[in-house]
């Protein structure tokens, strides 16, 4: 299912069909929402560090559901249907550049990686900050229980990945706005709607909404577990 071939003699027929499950936009947008808001607090202290605090708990929810959701989740939505192997993303890659090109049901397999990548330098992000500390007045959860050194290393990598984490962000606009401009693909609006114009293709599999709620107790409660046993 890896999308359909376009040619320069004329489209096949596109319908609206249904490509991204309503669990995985509202993680998408609630993420960007969550990073904004951990920023802000962060870097601005737009509001009190409280909210900082509980925003990266609600961050880590997010990203323990989406780890669960891409193993047992919807068809696009699962890590075995985006993440390719080298060979395969070259091969995208050199695909790019061909009159040819290929519509991609879901990520594509650069895309796939991309996700991958942020997920991992948000997790640490997260895990890091519960481990660091401002030497004034605010302090992780897990501060009083490890070293000094150790909540000095952790501090200085909160502050080097968030670097790294806002390189990866405009890394991923500035590819979202290259499909729209250069290959005339939207990218947001299936992440907003859900559905993307493809030509006939196989149905998807979707997971059902019970199982995406259960999953996501399943992660809160684990969160709420990991930072009552801080206390």
């Amino acid at each position: 299912m890896g999308g359909v071939d376009v040619s320069s003699h004329g489209d096949p027929l596109h319908v609206s069909t249904r490509v991204w499950d309503l669990p995985t936009r509202l993680f998408h947008w609630l993420l960007v929402v969550l990073i904004v808001m951990l920023y802000a607090t962060g870097e601005y202290d737009l509001l009190d560090m409280r909210w900082h605090f509980w925003a990266g708990y609600a961050t880590l929810v997010l990203i323990a559901f989406r780890l669960l959701w891409g193993v047992f989740g919807s068809h696009t939505s699962r890590f075995s249907d985006f993440v390719r192997g080298p060979r395969v993303v070259a091969d995208y890659v050199r695909s790019l550049l061909s009159p040819r090109r290929k519509l991609g049901i879901g990520h594509n397999p650069l895309g796939g990686w991309s996700v991958l990548a942020l997920l991992l330098c948000v997790t640490v992000q997260c895990i890091t900050g519960l481990f660091s500390s401002d030497e004034l007045d605010s302090d992780g959860p897990f501060v009083a229980r490890v070293s000094a050194r150790t909540v000095k290393l952790m501090t200085r990598l909160h502050h080097w990945n968030q670097n790294l984490l806002l390189i990866l962000i405009g890394v991923h606009v500035a590819a979202v706005l290259l499909y729209l401009l250069l290959r005339h693909e939207n990218l947001i609006g299936p992440m907003i709607s859900g559905r993307k114009r493809l030509a006939d293709t196989k149905p998807l599999r979707f997971a059902s909404v019970w199982l995406a709620l259960s999953l996501l107790v399943l992660s809160i409660a684990a969160v709420a577990i990991l930072v009552w046993s801080a206390g």
